[in-house]
């Protein structure tokens, strides 16, 4: 079969496409034919040789992907032959063919297209258990979305929206603004003109909630401007630039980590939070909980994941350029 095998970090060009022999599923795995990828920030950064839970080289990336089942293991028990599917893992989705373990092969949502299945499960789950898992946010509450155009912003501003919440979306383009405003947040902020802080600070005051995804200088702003009770979900540090040859580095990435102090939390009654959806997958009962919730209020809101650019399976160098080009909106979705 085609895949892509990762055997050494560098640039989009390491990404090679080649021939390898095609998996046979284990007795709790789902063998499934992918049809489209869903592309995420995490393998750019395993490219680099910047992401702590990628696996060892050599392997095929790609941690999300949707398609057919085609066979199944002797103790599969929850999927079909013929199922379509989405499916979820820590590496092997830029292939023709994958094998999961059944708890990480969910069955599709018939309303959605293709590429949309493709773009819901990662994006759509860091979100839910971000907002709702974690910061535990209700209807009425102020909340502050960072990279509210990107893959994540997007589905946050949705579930925020249908919490019946009062939304701010940060990004840096008109095009990305104009996004998040059509999403239905209350206030989108050109992050690269205004102070996010001084704008929110205007329209009303403080937030209860902050989807922080950069580190830096924008963790600590928006660690001050969260109300008593209020919280931070953290689940990316997008700011940070490691690079393992260069000490430099090591120190502007330690100073750029967020970073927190217990007792000026305790006097203003705060809570920090930081979640990676991949460590919750081995516990299968959290996995299905999560799933099941996620879904039910998907459908129920009438929810769909925003595809902002498709890609053929020949061009996922390309799509890796493009996301780190920041000119994508939405989910970059690769189509085999």
């Amino acid at each position: 079969m085609r895949a892509y095998e990762f055997r050494k970090s560098g640039k989009p060009e390491v990404l090679k496409l080649t021939n390898v022999p095609e998996p046979a599923p284990g007795k709790t795995e789902v063998k499934v034919q992918i049809e489209c990828i869903g592309i995420n920030y995490a393998e750019i950064l395993s490219r680099k040789g910047m992401y702590g839970w990628a696996p060892k080289k050599p392997y095929t990336p790609g941690m999300e992907a949707y398609g057919v089942v085609v066979e199944i293991g002797a103790d599969v028990t929850e999927r079909s032959v013929g199922e379509k599917v989405i499916i979820g893992r820590q590496y092997g989705s830029y292939a023709e063919f994958i094998c999961v373990e059944q708890h990480l092969c969910f069955p599709s949502i018939s309303d959605f297209t293709p590429e949309e299945n493709a773009a819901f499960l990662v994006n759509f789950m860091t979100a839910w258990v971000a907002l709702k898992k974690m910061c535990k946010v209700e209807s009425g509450e102020r909340i502050l979305i960072h990279a509210a155009a990107g893959g994540v912003g997007t589905a946050a501003v949705q579930i925020g929206k249908a919490l019946n919440c009062i939304v701010y979306g940060t990004a840096s383009k008109k095009e990305k603004l104009e996004l998040i405003e059509d999403l239905g947040a209350d206030k989108a902020i050109n992050y690269a003109k205004e102070d996010f802080y001084e704008e929110i600070m205007k329209d009303g005051g403080k937030v209860d909630c902050v989807l922080e995804v950069v580190g830096g200088e924008v963790f600590k702003k928006s660690l001050r401007l969260l109300n008593p009770f209020g919280r931070m979900a953290v689940i990316g540090f997008a700011s940070i630039n490691f690079k393992k040859w260069n000490p430099i580095s090591w120190w502007r990435t330690w100073k750029d980590a967020p970073k927190v102090n217990i007792m000026s939390m305790l006097k203003r009654s705060q809570g920090i939070h930081a979640s990676h959806i991949g460590y919750l997958t081995d516990d299968i009962e959290v996995t299905a909980t999560i799933w099941k919730e996620l879904r039910c209020f998907t459908e129920e809101k009438n929810l769909r994941p925003v595809v902002g650019k498709v890609f053929d399976f020949t061009q996922l160098p390309e799509a890796h350029r493009y996301m780190e080009s920041r000119n994508s909106v939405g989910k970059i979705v690769v189509k085999i």
